[in-house]
């Protein structure tokens, strides 16, 4: 690290990203993202991939980190706590459940006892074949947690839209104006009709390996679908009293402590492979969605970055 801090070696399964301003958010999609304003990032350097499962792993060999989902919450913390989810466990897209319906993230979200990092899908899954994919059911505190290990951090939204776009100021996704030129599927999202069929024309039906495509002129993979990404900022709208359609695992609504405190949401980045052109068309630099900081769900993971003015103290 040493080296790193005085800048003559590259911070391993990092890019340095060149900083500078650019045009950030859209107006051409949905309301959360606009206005577009100018913003400004500094040089930083940005971890390759999102964090692996192996990754994760050795994190946790090396702290004994238990993640918020591996814990059984407090029914005092959470009024109104519905029967059965009293016991550690995760959120779980899941479009076989009855009652399947369109447009009703209700029907295809389930909370799943037993479901967290080790067990993507719930009791009886696994990561044995999965090293190199994203970890998921990671809560904000997880992945700070491990950027805090890592001696790194986790991107603002600036930072991350910046990254993600790649110097590309002003398209409507990271390759350009085309979400499949030429047929190409540039990133793992869904292809067909959400959430009754997937036609995997990607190849993927869930996570897929990170590197499983293109990287960006910054040298940087996955920013685009596979897993949304934590960031480090709170979420905020213009406004009062704005809300966001839930198609991500939660309602997008404010929620409560026992106390009556609203439990903070973050900024989640770069949509997830349950992503689709007739449903949550996430899958875009400028895109954000709120996520409540205490819950992490199946398409839910993190990458870091380092900050050049911390990588020389």
């Amino acid at each position: 690290m040493d080296a790193v801090r005085a800048g003559s070696v590259v911070p391993s399964g990092m890019r340095l990203v060149p900083g500078g301003s650019f045009a950030m958010g859209s107006t051409r999609f949905y309301p959360e993202e606009a206005p577009v304003r100018q913003a400004r990032v500094d040089a930083f350097w940005m971890d390759v991939a999102p964090v692996t499962n192996g990754e994760f792993a050795a994190f946790v060999a090396a702290t004994g980190h238990v993640t918020l989902a591996e814990i059984a919450p407090r029914a005092a913390d959470y009024p109104g706590l519905l029967p059965g989810m009293d016991c550690a466990g995760s959120t779980v897209f899941d479009n076989t459940l009855p009652g399947l319906e369109d447009g009703n993230p209700a029907s295809w979200w389930t909370f799943r006892p037993g479901a967290d990092w080790r067990h993507p899908q719930g009791p009886g899954s696994s990561i044995d074949a999965l090293g190199e994919h994203p970890v998921v059911h990671v809560a904000h505190a997880d992945a700070l947690a491990y950027a805090r290990w890592a001696g790194k951090q986790l991107p603002t939204e600036a930072e991350w839209e910046f990254a993600a776009r790649g110097g590309l100021d002003g398209a409507d996704y990271a390759w350009g104006n085309e979400l499949a030129p030429g047929g190409a599927m540039l990133a793992n999202y869904w292809q067909g009709f959400f959430p009754f069929q997937n036609e995997l024309r990607d190849g993927w039906a869930r996570t897929s390996p990170v590197r499983s495509f293109l990287p960006n002129p910054y040298g940087l993979y996955d920013l685009i679908g596979n897993v949304w990404e934590w960031t480090a900022d709170a979420w905020a709208l213009p406004g009062e009293g704005q809300g966001v359609a839930g198609c991500c695992g939660g309602t997008g609504a404010q929620r409560h402590d026992r106390a009556g405190g609203v439990i903070v949401q973050k900024v989640i980045k770069g949509g997830s492979h349950l992503c689709a052109e007739n449903y949550c068309r996430r899958y875009r630099p400028a895109a954000r969605h709120p996520q409540a900081v205490d819950t992490g769900t199946c398409h839910i993971g993190f990458r870091c970055v380092l900050r050049l003015a911390a990588a020389r103290t």
